[in-house]
């Protein structure tokens, strides 16, 4: 299946998760595994699915995913 993910603010992503290595090889790859792969942490970002938080530690279920970076570089002046 692959995802796509729309970081706010910055880029969108086509994820194949086939190719997403989970911390269960044997379970579907989470939210935070997807995160992971776009050099992403679950704790600067919420994910949102349909407009709702989702948790990262759920099974990816939808095709296509809204990250919203709650954390960013401050300013270098």
């Amino acid at each position: 299946m692959h995802v796509t993910v729309d970081v706010k603010g910055e880029d969108t992503h086509e994820i194949d998760l086939e190719s997403v290595s989970g911390t269960n090889t044997d379970a579907t790859p989470t939210y935070q595994d997807v995160l992971r792969e776009i050099d992403l942490s679950p704790h600067e970002v919420s994910v949102l699915v349909d407009g709702r938080p989702v948790p990262e530690d759920q099974p990816v279920e939808s095709d296509r995913m809204t990250v919203l970076r709650l954390i960013k570089g401050g300013s270098t002046e």
